[in-house]
């Protein structure tokens, strides 16, 4: 009679660990510096730009990283198994089985989603499953499941 939950959760485990899997994307060539060929009189002007070019490259990273949509990660990752309440997960708009994950506080909610947590009503694989996510889209898509079932 224990083999049946042993093998509900290596079944668990081996599912959630396909969780978060995505297609690899293809880079964006305009993400690259483009190549300024300049006579050699010039050659301290065209420096300049390039160094410039540096700090704006890093520009957009900060601004994706402030508009992290979490509907969209929980889209992409978190659905596969959210959207079933596979191995327990509460389904976003469920009320009651939020309330009480709610009620532990985001800080607790936040810790479970990024480090991973086994509990009385299932598990959670650290990140979902991918651990190409960052700790703001973890977050993101916690707040996004939680705005659901409040």
């Amino acid at each position: 009679m224990k083999k049946l939950p042993f093998a509900v959760a290596i079944s668990a485990a081996l599912l959630l660990a396909a969780c978060g899997k995505e297609a690899p994307q293809a880079s964006a060539p305009a993400a690259e510096a483009p190549k300024v060929e300049a006579p050699a009189a010039e050659a301290p002007k065209v420096e300049a730009p390039a160094a410039a070019a540096a700090p704006a490259a890093e520009a957009p990273k900060a601004e994706a990283t402030a508009s992290v949509d979490g509907k969209s990660i929980y889209g992409k990752t978190c659905a596969m198994c959210h959207a079933a309440g596979v191995a327990g997960a509460p389904k976003p708009g469920d009320k009651e089985a939020w309330g009480p994950r709610i009620a532990q506080g985001n800080d607790t909610m936040y810790k479970h989603a990024l480090e991973g947590f086994t509990g009385d009503h299932g598990m959670m694989p650290a990140r979902g499953g991918n651990p190409k996510l960052t700790d703001e889209e973890v977050k993101a898509a916690v707040d996004f499941m939680v705005g659901q079932s409040v």
